[in-house]
């Protein structure tokens, strides 16, 4: 290291560094002044009427739109509420899947469900756009349970009706 001053290692002007310094830390300190004024001002106008509010509801409407998380929300909301949406027994023998490109999937505990539930699609496309407004639903599919054949459903039916003694 060297032996000279850090004011000539720095290559600084020894006349106009105190009024820089000075500048500096006056702007810094106007900032934190101008800070404590706002801060003292809001407590005072806390609750006062003809203040500006705004309902932490909105805040979180206004972030969730802006990070595309609205369809998300709806299909989540769509799924809490879907006994009141479609009725109690329904809901009771139905899940809903997926929203996929405008296609909600719907799964049907029973084969019987499936069918009855794909002649009431048109209904209850009507009744989501009412209760959900903004869901884009194109198309609603039912799918039901997957069955493989009459082996797997005799398995299935030997797995629930039989019961096998240990030897």
């Amino acid at each position: 290291m060297s032996d000279a001053p850090i004011v000539e290692q720095l290559k600084l002007n020894e006349q106009t560094l105190p009024a820089e310094e000075f500048e500096r830390i006056s702007a810094r300190s106007g900032l934190i002044a101008e800070r404590r004024i706002k801060r003292e001002e809001a407590l005072e106008n806390f609750g006062k009427p003809g203040r500006d509010e705004v309902k932490l509801g909105s805040v979180f409407t206004a972030v969730a739109k802006q990070a595309g998380w609205v369809p998300h929300m709806k299909l989540a909301t769509l799924r809490n509420d879907w006994a009141s949406i479609v009725g109690d027994v329904i809901a009771r023998n139905t899940t809903v899947g997926s929203l996929s490109n405008g296609v909600l999937t719907i799964h049907a505990k029973s084969p019987s469900w499936t069918t009855q539930l794909t002649f009431l699609i048109p209904e209850l496309q009507k009744t989501i756009r009412e209760k959900l407004d903004g869901l884009d639903i194109r198309e609603i599919r039912v799918t039901g349970p997957q069955a493989h054949g009459p082996a797997t459903r005799k398995k299935q039916y030997v797995r629930q009706n039989m019961h096998y003694r240990a030897r």
